[in-house]
């Protein structure tokens, strides 16, 4: 079932998306090469305890760090340890807190240093997406409408979706109704409704759009080991534009 939030609960989540949207501006110089994913991971630990918010992916299902950090041919759910970042990387970081009973949920890819043309219109294209996507996020408009728009810029450039991963609803869970697709059909699926909160996230691959998991259990890579971008928000779906509440 869809929950959609009251005025009050979303004045809450503007709480938990806001240490989430400062993590990320305070990552874009964090991260760099020679850091150690683990290094950044207590570095956003101690960032979302700071304001007195969990960070939601701690212990999740067993999640055993606070945030994911997934390199190159790492899509997502990457778990940090002492690996360190290098020149010509993308380095995904997904980045949760909870607060005042609710989620907020972003994730962005990073260019390390010197990187490959073909690695910078991933990434570009993948927040391209997103954005082509949330303006099919009105009342007027179905889940399979943002979906399509998802899949059609990804592909019209050349990549493909992942299909095996999708976005969610969010709100006092961390995935609450409706899943999220980047791939669909224009007209098909819910109707967005005012007072809505979904976490839009397209994860595009530079190769095929197959992916495995790892034997860690989390870390989810293409099958063909070529790059892959994430970019995500927490957006409100309102009577006008979406709004971003991460961003």
């Amino acid at each position: 079932m869809v929950i959609i939030k009251t005025k009050n609960q979303i004045e809450k989540m503007r709480v938990s998306c806001d240490i989430v949207k400062n993590l990320l501006y305070e990552l874009e110089s964090f991260v760099k090469i020679g850091k150690t994913t683990k290094e950044i991971d207590t570095f956003s630990r101690q960032f979302i305890e700071k304001y007195g918010a969990v960070p939601s992916f701690l212990n999740y299902n067993g999640f055993p760090a606070s945030i994911c950090i997934s390199i190159d041919e790492e899509v997502v759910h990457g778990i940090p340890k002492k690996r360190f970042i290098e020149e010509g990387q993308i380095v995904s970081v997904d980045v949760g807190a909870y607060i005042c009973g609710f989620h907020g949920d972003a994730a962005r890819s990073f260019l390390m240093g010197n990187c490959s043309e073909e690695k910078k219109k991933l990434v570009n294209v993948t927040k391209e997406s997103f954005f082509k996507g949330i303006e099919m996020a009105v009342v007027t408009k179905r889940l399979g409408d943002l979906s399509f728009a998802i899949q059609h810029h990804a592909e019209s450039n050349g990549f493909s979706v992942v299909k095996d991963l999708c976005g969610h609803g969010i709100g006092e869970k961390l995935h609450e109704s409706p899943e999220v697709l980047n791939f669909g059909e224009s007209g098909r699926g819910l109707r967005f409704s005012a007072g809505m909160t979904i976490a839009v996230e397209p994860m595009i691959n530079m190769g095929k759009d197959k992916v495995d998991f790892l034997s860690d259990g989390w870390t989810c890579v293409t099958r063909d080991r070529k790059p892959s971008a994430h970019y995500e928000n927490t957006i409100l779906v309102t009577e006008g534009e979406p709004e971003i509440l991460t961003l």
